[in-house]
């Protein structure tokens, strides 16, 4: 059975990008275009990663995380912050939140790729 990857991101050609990369390795992706829909998603399935943008209207991707920390089957999934966002602040406040990894866009596929592959195999 494939692994499960959700990516939030309200720009439609990140997600497109994202899900492209990641299909082509055989994961299964479920897609969300901002933070509420990445946790109301990942509250009705089960993933094995998330990927998130952290500049997202309705709830941005520290918020989505702690609400995801919050629930107990998040407790330990692999969450990656995909994000524009690169300052040292930023990235203490994902490790505050509960972010496994940081990725800067853009991205490299085959990065991210080893990425994905070293965090859930």
């Amino acid at each position: 059975m494939s692994k499960i990857i959700l990516t939030v991101d309200d720009s439609p050609s990140i997600r497109q990008m994202v899900s492209f990369t990641l299909k082509s390795a055989g994961y299964e992706i479920i897609e969300a275009v901002d933070g509420q829909d990445g946790l109301d998603k990942a509250k009705s399935k089960s993933v094995n990663l998330i990927l998130s943008d952290q500049n997202m209207p309705k709830m941005d991707g520290l918020t989505m995380i702690k609400a995801l920390r919050g629930l107990p089957q998040y407790k330990t999934v692999p969450i990656l912050m995909l994000t524009t966002e690169s300052s040292d602040t930023m990235k203490a406040q994902g490790k505050a939140a509960g972010a496994t990894g940081w990725l800067v866009k853009p991205f490299d596929p085959q990065k991210l790729l080893e990425v994905v592959k070293k965090v859930i195999g």
